[in-house]
């Protein structure tokens, strides 16, 4: 989750060891800035290659989606090697935001009477332990995040540009003042509920799952890592529509018909892909799963079959009046009903 935990110093030397949390978060999220890029454009089904066809180890005809270098490398071929990098400053603001935020908290709210579980505690007074120390990181977390959710979301526009080569978020003062004008205080906080309810059902599963497992089934202390992969692979379906709903109907290429409907709020984001493409909060292939509209570059065709409210013809309309009826949902074109999993989608029996 963004924001890094908890373990900031104290005393003296707690602005230097805060600092260096700081500029480490920073190396981290420059590194891994380029997949995190490549995974938003898949995950708002931008496709500029069109897929490979080849066997899988059955020997069965699929098509391969690009792979993370192929993408990569296409992204350099157009915007140079700088261009993997697009919206990263809005994103270091953001995290280095929530890594200051914990820090003050801290300072704030000090975890003095927070004690660390210990084997010699029985079950009731070490589940006590538990529930008082993740409702500790839960209340950090959620402060931080809502603190740096704007600049996330910022982040994330100047990233889709790429889709309709677009410059209308070029800065991070700037942006602020776009989305500020056209859509409020609310603007800088769509997509805040599924990242915090994200952030909330990654805590608490991790925390209680790791507890039960090292009260019932093992002696010794079970690491935490092996149930943060497990558990953000049932949380991922929260991130994925908070991403979503942060591009969604903004005025970009991207959040738009026919590249992708509009949706009416988050509710209406996870209902409609919980059913026009329930993979996509699959465990199993939550971050290679493209989205049901994602092939409409190579299926113009098929528009003509999208409730007219979400037609390209509707392109023109301002972003505000790009509305559906409450009778109506959003529908993705009939003929591009085949999801992709782990970068493979079968054509053949």
């Amino acid at each position: 989750m963004d924001g890094g935990s908890g373990g900031l110093g104290s005393g003296d030397n707690a602005p230097t060891t805060e600092a260096l949390f700081v500029a480490l978060g920073a190396g981290v999220t420059a590194l891994s800035h380029p997949l995190l890029y490549v995974k938003l454009l898949i995950q708002v089904g931008h496709e500029p290659m069109p897929p490979t066809l080849g066997t899988n180890v059955l020997g069965r005809k699929v098509l391969y989606l690009p792979s993370f270098f192929t993408y990569a490398k296409y992204i350099v071929q157009v915007d140079g090697k700088i261009g993997l990098f697009r919206g990263l400053s809005p994103r270091l603001m953001s995290n280095a935001l929530s890594t200051v935020t914990r820090g003050s908290m801290k300072k704030v709210f000090p975890p003095d009477e927070i004690e660390q579980v210990s084997n010699k505690d029985d079950m009731k007074t070490s589940l006590k332990k538990v529930v008082k120390e993740t409702s500790y990181e839960m209340m950090m977390q959620c402060v931080s995040r809502m603190l740096a959710h704007p600049l996330h979301v910022i982040s994330m526009r100047c990233m889709v540009q790429f889709v309709g080569r677009e410059a209308k978020y070029s800065g991070v003062l700037s942006s602020i003042g776009k989305i500020f004008k056209e859509e409020g205080l609310l603007g800088f906080f769509v997509g805040l509920i599924p990242h915090l309810l994200g952030d909330v059902v990654f805590l608490w599963g991790c925390n209680l799952l790791a507890h039960f497992i090292n009260a019932y089934l093992v002696d010794d202390s079970v690491s935490l890592s092996g149930f943060q992969i497990a558990v953000s692979m049932l949380t991922y379906p929260f991130l994925l529509v908070g991403d979503l709903m942060a591009v969604n109907n903004c005025g970009l290429q991207a959040g738009l018909p026919p590249y992708s409907p509009v949706f009416k709020s988050w509710i209406h984001c996870w209902k409609y892909l919980s059913v026009q493409a329930p993979a996509c909060f699959s465990a199993g292939c939550h971050q290679d799963h493209a989205l049901p509209w994602s092939n409409l570059n190579h299926l113009k065709n098929t528009v003509s079959t999208w409730p007219p409210w979400v037609r390209p013809d509707h392109l023109g309309t301002p972003a505000r009046r790009l509305q559906p009826n409450n009778n109506q949902m959003c529908s993705s074109p009939a003929g591009l009903q085949f999801h992709i999993c782990h970068v493979s989608v079968q054509m053949w029996g």
